[in-house]
């Protein structure tokens, strides 16, 4: 086994999931199993409990861990499947240093942060590196390891130390530590500054640690005198800011990362990878190319922060690739689509109605919280009233329920007893699981089946005319299914319930171009080859081709896909029609 450890510099924030992420793709594009775990000091047990505001939005994997987002970063870029076991936290290290010394473990030993927690830090990484990530069930060669924060915080100590000393338990030869960090380059001089590295480099070798690999983050391409000044602490690599993020294991692989990684682990592989980073470079071509825009109003209560939705833009970013259009998303605070905006901000008001009817579909993901849902209704209601593409998340699919609801059947007070528990209208109740006294891990969490309940559903078919499906979910309320005809009768139609026939999953409905609802998290497991059917659905409908796709048996026109078998960039070389096949 070979561990790869990333660590990072100067600022948090700057880059390390997706450089971790991109030397990931580069070593499986060389044939490697590669498996990732992403290591985060707070003292939280996982993010169940973070607000979208604190660290972005909270990935939920398919055995039920809500996780920080990096993991999605690492699913969608090395197409693996990975367990809470990736996360590894403070928390959980203490928690379960702490459950061993309350068992006697220890044997009346002081349990103490050197050597307790950090072997116990050390056996938790050797021990998930070996879990198989693939389908295929191959135990991983290489893990690569990052660790969140920045080198010098008082909270990553522990885990300094414990790789300090990982180290020298797994031999040099099996162990690279790379260094991400960043080259400000101020305004007022536009010089590159090295300081902040050479202090980072400096911290970080007196904490027993020395980079094998430095990737220094900047605007703009280091000067030669740059690179030469800090290759003198060791290998540099420069990460400048590019248009795309499939542009990332390019720039890595252009400079060198490969052939030096190759030498430095004595990794059993070509020394040049082709096929897999030739689709890459496809995705990275196609995305430059890109002309005709599909914009797509997103919805929603956290649109101050662009993280708190990164797996549901990076499928809309999927699906706008597969049809063709070059993706525009329009962030609406959900709050300022209501009453009382119009009444004490009207310009808000009317800036937020321009951008949502001057949109080709409307998206609304999911989310907790009463703030801002009736702007969603009114967004849902417009959608359906305009005949306008839609797509509902978890939140969204039950909010447009209480929408029907309200506007359809003339239940005025219909709602979730989330928002109002004495409506005498109850469409969306909270279930029999949840418990109320509990935050963390309460919801009903992880991959879920689906059954199709009908032959004809649109999305049934943009699934490949599978049976059910197999989806990822993180909610505490569902549809009351015993209201379910009244919706029936009026042609919003429950196409995907569970096993049992007691939980709505899909809602679509009747004479509408697309208006769907899903219960589950769709965007979890979209993969940049391999878009999510509801988003690609939704893309396909706003972009005014999902009849036509369709009507060809759901296949694309030849002008509208890429290779991904081909070992050349250009798009239409050795190209069939891309057919979709079940993701289930």
């Amino acid at each position: 086994m070979n561990y790869i450890l990333v660590t990072g510099g100067v600022i948090s924030g700057i880059g390390k999931g997706i450089i971790a992420s991109s030397v990931g793709i580069i070593l499986k594009s060389c044939g490697l199993h590669v498996t990732a775990i992403k290591i985060d000091p707070y003292i939280n047990i996982d993010a169940g409990t973070f607000s979208p505001y604190e660290h972005g939005e909270v990935f939920v994997l398919d055995d039920g861990g809500e996780v920080d987002l990096d993991l999605g970063n690492y699913e969608r870029f090395l197409d693996i499947r990975l367990t809470r076991d990736n996360n590894l936290t403070t928390g959980k290290i203490y928690q379960s240093v702490i459950n061993k010394e309350r068992r006697g473990d220890y044997l009346g030993k002081t349990v103490q942060v050197v050597p307790h927690i950090t072997d116990a830090i050390q056996e938790w990484v050797m021990k998930q590196a070996k879990i198989s990530v693939d389908d295929d069930g191959v135990e991983p060669q290489v893990c690569v390891i990052e660790l969140g924060g920045t080198v010098g915080d008082i909270e990553s100590m522990p885990f300094i130390e414990a790789f300090r000393q990982f180290q020298f338990k797994v031999k040099r030869e099996n162990f690279c530590n790379i260094h991400v960090s960043l080259i400000p380059q101020p305004n007022t001089t536009g010089e590159q500054k090295t300081k902040p590295t050479q202090n980072s480099v400096r911290e970080l070798r007196g904490l027993g640690l020395s980079p094998d690999l430095i990737m220094c983050r900047c605007s703009t391409p280091l000067e030669t005198s740059v690179k030469e000044k800090i290759s003198m602490f060791c290998h540099v690599i420069c990460v400048h800011d590019v248009s795309s993020l499939y542009k990332v294991p390019l720039l890595l692989e252009d400079q060198g990362v490969v052939s030096y990684l190759c030498q430095r682990l004595s990794l059993p592989i070509e020394v040049r990878p082709r096929k897999m980073l030739t689709k890459w470079k496809e995705m990275a071509d196609r995305t430059a190319r890109l002309l005709e825009p599909v914009s797509i109003a997103l919805v929603g209560k956290y649109t101050k922060l662009a993280d708190s939705y990164t797996s549901v833009i990076k499928a809309l970013e999927h699906s706008a690739l597969i049809v063709n259009h070059k993706l525009e998303v329009k962030y609406i605070d959900s709050a300022d689509l209501e009453a009382a905006t119009q009444r004490d901000e009207p310009v808000k008001y009317h800036e937020a109605w321009q951008k949502l009817c001057s949109s080709h579909g409307v998206l609304v993901p999911g989310g907790f919280g009463v703030r801002g849902t009736e702007g969603k209704m009114h967004a849902i209601n417009w959608a359906r009233k305009e005949n306008k593409p839609f797509l509902g998340v978890c939140l969204g699919m039950q909010l447009a329920v209480c929408e029907f609801a309200r506007n359809v059947l003339g239940w005025e007070d219909a709602n979730s007893t989330e928002f109002n528990p004495e409506s005498s209208h109850p469409v969306v109740i909270d279930m029999p699981e949840h418990n109320p006294g509990q935050m963390g891990g309460t919801m009903r969490l992880g991959k879920r089946r689906t059954m199709f309940k009908s032959n004809n559903s649109v999305m049934r078919k943009l699934y490949g005319d599978v049976e059910y499906v197999d989806e990822r979910h993180r909610h505490r309320f569902e549809v009351n299914p015993e209201l379910k005809h009244h919706f029936e009768e009026k042609g919003l139609q429950f196409v995907g319930q569970d096993v049992e026939g007691e939980r709505m999953e899909i809602i679509e409905l009747e004479n509408h171009c697309y208006f769907v609802g899903v219960q589950y998290h769709p965007e979890f497991t979209s993969r940049p080859m391999k878009p999510s059917p509801p988003y690609f659905g939704l893309l396909l409908a706003a972009a005014g081709k999902l009849q036509s796709y369709l009507a060809k048996g759901c296949r694309l026109s030849p002008r509208d896909t890429y290779s991904d078998r081909s070992d050349s960039s250009s798009p239409e070389t050795d190209l069939s029609d891309l057919k979709f096949l079940s993701l289930s």
